[in-house]
C-alpha cells in the first residue's frame, strides 16, 4: 500500500481499491490488443470481442453466474440505475420500489427519478425489519424490492437470500460495496457491481440480471446486440477489472480474516481510547475491511484535514455525498450519531502496522480539534 515507503496509509478503499497487481499486468498487455470496437469484424474488432468475451466468461465464473447474465457498464451508479429500473419497467404490478432507509444514493436517486418510494427502516446496526419489508411488498402497486448485499458505509451485511418475497415481485440487490469480497446471496432477480471497489479500474460497473428476470431496459435504446448495453465497451479496463475480481475471489477468504481480525482492533481501539466516541454498524455482520465510527463534538472536515496531515487517508459524511460533508442518511436512519463521522477501509495490503499508527494517531488529533472550540 502508500504506507511505509511513502509516508502516507491510505484507509479509503471504499472509495477507491488501488489497483490489484493481476489487473495492472492485464491492462497494460490488453491496451494494445483491446482498443477496437469489439462488434467490428475486422481483425482489430475481433481481437477486442475475444478478450470481452474472456473477460465476461471470466468475471461470471467468478460471481457463479452465467455468462450471459453479465453485463459491463460505466460505473456502478449506472449498473444500479439500469438494473433496478429495468425491473419496475419489466413488472406488471406497479411503478412502487421497496427499500431500506440506507441504501446508497444510487438507488435512492433512480427510485426518485423513475419510480415511488416505500422506506423500511432500520435498527441501531442497520439491519433491515424483513417482516416489515415483506409485507410492504405484498402490496398490489410494488414492482420492485431493493435491498443491499452490505452498506456502503458501516458494513453492515444484510439478510437478503432470506426474504421470502411474492413470486412476481422482483429483488434488486446493490452489491457495489461487497462483491468480490463476499459471495453473492441468493434471491436476487438483478444486482449491481463496481470494479474499483475491489481492485479494478475505474470506469467499469457490472450489472447483473437472471435470464427469468422480467427486465426491460429504461433507457434509450443502443445498437448493440447485447440489449443491456450502454456502449462502447472499455475492453481493457474490463479485461483488467475481470482479472481483478478472480483474483480477489481467490484470496478472500485469507485477506477476509485478516482484514476482520484488523477491523476489531480498531473498532476496540478507538471505543477504548477516544472519549465520546460511537462505532456503529454491526460488530460482526458486516464488511470484513470496513468500520465508521463517530466523535462527539469534532467537525468530520476537520477530523479528515488533520489525519491527512498526519498521513492516513480517510473519509467522512455519506459514502454517496462526502464532497458535501452533509449528514449521512445512513447514520440518520439508524439513530446514531452523525457528527465527526470516519470511515476508514482497508486496503488488501493493510498490516497491523498501520493499523496502530492510526489508532496511536487518532486520541490526540481528536483532543486538540475538540481543544480549539474550548472543549
Amino acid at each position: 500500500m502508500t504506507g511505509p515507503a511513502s509516508g502516507r496509509r491510505d484507509l479509503d478503499s471504499a472509495s477507491a481499491a488501488s489497483l490489484h497487481p493481476a489487473a495492472r499486468e492485464v491492462l497494460l498487455a490488453a491496451l494494445d490488443r483491446g482498443y477496437a470496437d469489439p462488434r467490428r469484424l475486422h481483425g482489430a474488432g475481433r481481437d477486442a470481442r475475444l478478450l470481452l468475451d474472456n473477460a465476461r466468461e471470466a468475471t461470471a465464473d467468478a460471481l457463479d453466474v452465467r455468462a450471459d447474465e453479465v453485463t459491463f457498464t460505466p460505473s456502478g451508479t449506472h449498473a444500479v440505475h439500469l438494473g433496478l429500473l429495468g425491473l419496475v419497467r419489466g413488472s406488471r404490478r406497479g411503478d412502487v420500489v421497496v427499500h431500506s432507509a440506507v441504501e446508497h444514493s444510487a438507488v435512492r436517486h433512480a427510485v426518485a427519478w423513475g419510480a415511488r418510494a416505500s422506506e423500511v427502516g432500520v435498527d441501531h446496526l442497520g439491519r433491515i425489519d424483513a417482516g416489515e419489508l415483506t409485507a410492504r411488498a405484498a402490496a398490489p402497486d410494488v414492482g420492485a424490492v431493493a435491498l443491499q448485499t452490505a452498506n456502503h458505509e458501516v458494513g453492515t451485511v444484510q439478510d437478503v437470500g432470506d426474504l421470502e418475497l411474492p413470486d412476481d415481485v422482483p429483488l434488486f440487490t446493490d452489491a457495489c460495496a461487497s462483491m468480490g469480497r463476499l459471495p453473492l446471496p441468493e434471491g436476487w432477480a438483478a444486482a449491481a457491481g463496481s470494479a474499483h471497489k475491489w481492485g479494478g479500474p475505474a470506469g467499469v460497473g457490472v450489472l447483473l440480471v437472471r435470464k427469468r428476470a422480467r427486465w426491460r431496459n429504461p433507457f434509450p435504446g443502443d445498437d448493440r446486440v447485447d440489449e443491456r448495453s450502454t456502449g462502447f465497451e472499455n475492453v481493457p479496463a474490463i479485461l483488467a477489472s475481470a482479472a481483478a475480481l478472480q483474483a480477489v475471489v481467490a484470496e478472500r477468504d485469507e485477506v477476509g480474516v485478516r482484514q476482520h481480525a484488523l477491523v476489531d482492533v480498531v473498532r476496540q481501539r478507538v471505543a477504548a481510547e477516544v472519549p465520546d466516541v460511537e462505532v456503529v454498524g454491526d460488530p460482526d455482520r458486516r464488511l470484513p475491511h470496513l468500520v465508521t465510527f463517530s466523535c462527539l463534538y469534532v467537525d468530520g472536515e476537520a477530523l479528515v484535514t488533520e489525519l491527512n496531515r498526519r498521513g492516513f487517508g480517510i473519509a467522512s459524511g455519506s459514502a454517496c455525498t462526502a464532497s458535501t460533508l452533509t449528514p449521512s442518511h445512513v447514520l440518520e436512519a439508524m439513530g446514531v450519531l452523525t457528527h465527526g463521522n470516519v470511515r476508514l477501509s482497508l486496503q488488501r495490503d493493510t498490516t497491523r502496522a498501520d493499523v496502530d499508527a492510526f489508532c496511536d494517531a487518532l486520541p490526540g488529533v481528536v483532543a486538540e480539534i475538540r481543544a480549539r472550540v474550548g472543549l
